[in-house]
């Protein structure tokens, strides 16, 4: 019949308020199936190397705007952006100046408010990767993400665990490895955790993160292509699968020249840049499945449809979880970190 109602759902999106709709579906249907959007960005900077801090962290600011305002008309719930978004990746010179002025509270400062602002705007989780000044702890540096709430509420952070010492990547000069942990924060769209860059080297990382129940992790990186690309579509997919989460690696793009020459330690003349930002991020699932990956030239928003499900019949299916012997290799560790330790080697004495 011409007149019948098509559905129930139809009438009540054609006529109710989308906020008033939210809270009726939930309460016809109860919890909403565990499907989240999520969306991760690369970009280049946006500001020459040598304009003042303010400046450059102003065009950063207003081009990362842009780009989550375009992840909001996605639809995405969470959002990542790159490592030390808020700056060019200069911690390769070792020069304290001007680049430690890029450093913010991770509570307070401009960068966290500007999330705040935009995750409140667009009912959207945020994870903002910045460097950090600890002023209650004697102004120290950290290289730390912030998670804010898609209510706008500061949710916490979490420090880079594991620090580069290989050629340029030399970060020590700024930060030392975290004291966080691996804090997994609970999120109205899902359990989320950070492993900022190196930490994706070392498969214990991505193991804690799992075991602390984080359904996805998001792995904001800098790194080029000289150094790491082999690697990159390996790491993240492989963490994946071993600990039944998704994985989104974020790599940023361009390359950045700074005003002074630095040297690598490695007996090749100076230079004034290390190399080129390969982007090509990417998604992976617990299933070993994959996006394909973002420009390795471009700034991109991939945005992705990740079913969260996914994480608990992978770990039906394959018994990783299961079968992991965490206590043979906590006892194993354990002795392994003892001075006096000997490793158990058989020798062929004949």
């Amino acid at each position: 019949m011409a007149g019948e109602m098509v559905s129930l759902e139809q009438c009540l999106e054609k006529y109710v308020p989308e906020r008033e709709l939210k809270e009726i579906t939930r309460i016809l249907y109860g919890r909403e199936l565990p499907i989240v959007r999520v969306g991760v960005i690369q970009n280049s900077i946006a500001a020459e190397t040598t304009a003042p801090v303010s400046e450059q962290r102003a065009a950063l600011h207003e081009k990362i705007t842009h780009m989550t305002e375009a992840a909001a008309l996605c639809g995405v719930n969470i959002l990542c952006y790159q490592e030390a978004w808020t700056m060019p990746f200069a911690f390769c010179t070792r020069e304290k100046q001007p680049w430690c002025e890029f450093a913010e509270s991770a509570e307070s400062g401009p960068t966290t408010q500007l999330c705040q602002e935009l995750a409140r705007k667009h009912n959207m989780v945020i994870v903002s990767p910045i460097l950090e000044r600890d002023s209650i702890h004697g102004d120290t540096l950290w290289n730390t993400a912030v998670v804010v709430s898609n209510t706008g509420y500061y949710l916490g952070k979490s420090r880079k665990n594991h620090i580069p010492r290989v050629g340029d990547f030399n970060e020590s000069t700024y930060y030392m490895e975290g004291d966080t942990g691996h804090v997994v924060f609970q999120t109205q769209f899902g359990r989320i955790a950070v492993n900022i860059c190196y930490g994706r080297h070392h498969p214990q990382n991505w193991m804690m993160y799992g075991i602390n129940g984080a359904e996805i992790v998001f792995n904001p990186s800098a790194t080029v292509g000289g150094l790491s690309e082999p690697m990159w579509g390996i790491e993240a997919r492989n963490a994946a699968i071993a600990n039944s989460y998704f994985t989104c690696a974020i790599n940023r793009v361009g390359t950045e020249t700074f005003p002074n020459e630095f040297t690598s330690a490695d007996g090749k003349p100076a230079h004034k840049d290390f190399g080129h930002f390969y982007g090509s991020s990417y998604v992976a699932a617990p299933d070993g499945s994959r996006t394909p990956s973002l420009s390795r030239t471009h700034d991109g928003l991939l945005v992705c449809d990740l079913d969260l499900n996914l994480c608990r019949q992978v770990k039906d299916r394959w018994g990783f979880r299961m079968t992991q012997r965490l206590d043979l290799y906590a006892a194993s560790l354990s002795a392994a970190i003892q001075p006096e330790y000997q490793p158990p080697v058989v020798k062929d004495m004949c």
